[in-house]
């Protein structure tokens, strides 16, 4: 096989990311082995006020297309989006089985089911802590605790080498849902010899440990017994943990709790069809909460990170059908900023001042515990598992520093910071850059996908920016002006509308009449030089440059 000019044998360990390394989110990750590949994880990220019409991003596939022949397996860490966002819109692109744990693939099967393909896809469940194989490649999950149920770590073992593949991490000694890390089944996979440990960097960069779930528990008895009013928590739908901490304090206060939002719903129901959320009283609807008192109800929505369309939006905007808040209420922000999302909080936030509401964050009270590992946590899995090589993954720049920083503290032979599109050979306990390939990432546009880095984008970008004008001539005979031009100006020339939509059109006129009939018999001399002439006019007069589409009618077809 050969890689952008670069023989790769059969028999070489090739680890490629796709997605994820020096960004947060859309997590692809390539291993190949023995002719073969897999995929690890597959996950979606957000678009940001720098993406006009973007909501959900996915990685560039066309590398790993390209070898779908060779494609036996996605295999899943864990049920977040940004590990399983992208399976429903990328899927059919790949064709191949998936491997998930029995709640995770509860997840994804909803997914398939709302895309139409569930009955195309072969959905492989495999019980956590459990060893299987996919081709040539040994597979073993290995149970941590994060802040969705049945997180793994996954052994990829080919041939004598063995890769630790953390996934999203942290040490819990008491999760609230599932069961603690297994740290036995670590250390005998340290005694095995670790090729290369390709590891979460998330909060690599925070001191000391993340904390336990168990502590958020009695901290949100404690400030629930605070207050008479409507208290409302926002977080992750995902963080079925923080769901139980939640109703546990609220029966603690004897507060009923709603939940508000589809996906925390959906995410409820997988939970108990899991074994899951049995032991917390029944939660209730958003439309049961206007019959309770105000001190008698705890509501959880969705929205902890400022999404327009989300509950907590809606509350804000006091938009929502059944649910509003007052002067007095509270509303707890249980959840971290991710980076990019401050200035969408901040709004929700400010909007809730505005109403009267007493906001309270994790700068406040102890009202969040990360699901990723700080300082201490990661240098326990350094110590722990003994790599030959680190290779940070799983977040930004100063993330993956963060993490290589420790990987050096702890004395790890090699370190190797990976791009997208890094192609890693991993042999002899060392890793080596031989290659690049594409690793762009892909807008979800309405039923379609295209480059981020398409015309389509940065045209939106510009219409957001600078506005448009658009003209359409009519040409008769001779291409002189068959009546006045007609033209529209959009996002440019507030409150002098139509005097901006006649100066253009008298623009126009006299530019095409400084043309001779040769010129004019051409549709692009006329197009140049009108958008010239708009383009002059709208710098000298506005200080913009927007965008200009001008088009030709001509009644004189030459017959």
């Amino acid at each position: 096989m050969e890689i952008e000019g670069k023989n790769i044998n059969d028999n070489d360990l090739i680890f490629v990311p796709l997605g994820g390394s020096n960004e947060i989110g859309m997590n692809m990750n390539l291993y190949h082995f023995s002719g073969k590949w897999i995929i690890v994880d597959l996950g979606i990220s957000f678009g940001d006020d720098t993406m006009p019409g973007v909501d959900v991003l996915v990685p560039d596939p066309s590398f790993i297309e390209a070898q779908r022949e060779n494609l036996i397996g996605i295999v899943v860490t864990h049920g977040h989006e940004d590990h399983i966002g992208a399976i429903p819109y990328l899927w059919e692109r790949l064709g191949c089985p998936i491997f998930s744990t029995p709640f995770t693939a509860s997840l994804i099967r909803r997914k398939l089911v709302e895309k139409g393909i569930l009955e195309r896809v072969k959905l492989v469940e495999i019980n956590p802590s459990s060893k299987f194989e996919v081709g040539p490649f040994k597979l073993e999950l290995i149970s941590l605790t994060h802040s969705i149920p049945e997180p793994n770590g996954l052994v990829v073992e080919c041939g004598e080498q063995i890769i630790w593949h953390t996934g999203d991490w942290k040490l819990d000694p008491d999760p609230q849902v599932g069961q603690p890390g297994d740290m036995e089944a670590l250390k005998r996979l340290a005694s095995r010899g670790v090729t290369a440990m390709v590891s979460d960097s998330t909060n690599a960069h925070m001191a000391g440990t993340t904390g336990s779930e168990s502590s958020l528990l009695s901290s949100l008895e404690t400030l629930f017994s605070q207050y008479r009013k409507k208290i409302g928590v926002a977080c992750f739908a995902s963080n079925v943990a923080r769901l139980r901490s939640i109703a546990m304090a609220a029966k603690k206060n004897d507060r009923h709790v709603a939940l508000v939002g589809r996906s925390l719903w959906r995410m409820y129901e997988v939970a108990k069809e899991n074994g899951y959320l049995l032991d917390v009283p029944d939660f209730i609807s958003e439309k049961d909460v206007g019959f309770l008192p105000d001190d008698k109800v705890v509501i959880i929505c969705t929205g902890s990170q400022g999404e327009p369309r989300a509950a907590l939006s809606r509350i804000a905007d006091d938009s929502h059908p059944e649910i509003s808040l007052a002067g007095g209420d509270v509303v707890i922000f249980s959840s971290r900023q991710i980076p990019g999302n401050e200035k969408a909080i901040s709004r929700v936030q400010n909007k809730l001042l505005d109403r009267g509401v007493k906001i309270i964050t994790e700068q406040d009270h102890h009202v969040h515990v990360s699901g990723h590992p700080a300082h201490d946590e990661v240098v326990f899995m350094y110590q722990t598992i003994k790599p030959d090589i680190a290779i940070p993954v799983h977040g930004e720049k100063k993330h993956l520093r963060a993490n290589a920083s420790i990987a050096k503290l702890c004395q790890i032979p090699q370190i190797l910071m990976p791009d997208n599109g890094n192609v890693i050979r991993l042999c002899s306990g060392r890793a080596e850059v031989i290659a690049d390939v594409k690793a762009d990432a892909l807008v979800v546009d309405g039923k379609q996908l295209i480059p981020l880095a398409s015309q389509t984008i940065k045209d939106r970008n510009k219409l957001l920016h600078n506005g448009s004008i658009f003209s359409s001539i009519v040409l008769g005979s001779n291409g002189s002006c068959d009546g006045p031009p007609v033209v529209t100006c959009l996002g440019i020339g507030a409150g002098i509308q139509v005097a901006l939509d006649q100066q253009v059109e008298a623009l126009i006129s006299d530019e095409i009449e400084t043309l001779s009939p040769t010129e004019r018999s051409l549709d692009e001399n006329v197009i140049n030089a009108c958008t010239k002439a708009i383009k002059r006019f709208c710098r000298r007069q506005l200080g913009k440059n927007p965008t200009i589409l001008i088009h030709i009618i001509r009644t004189d077809l030459g017959v």
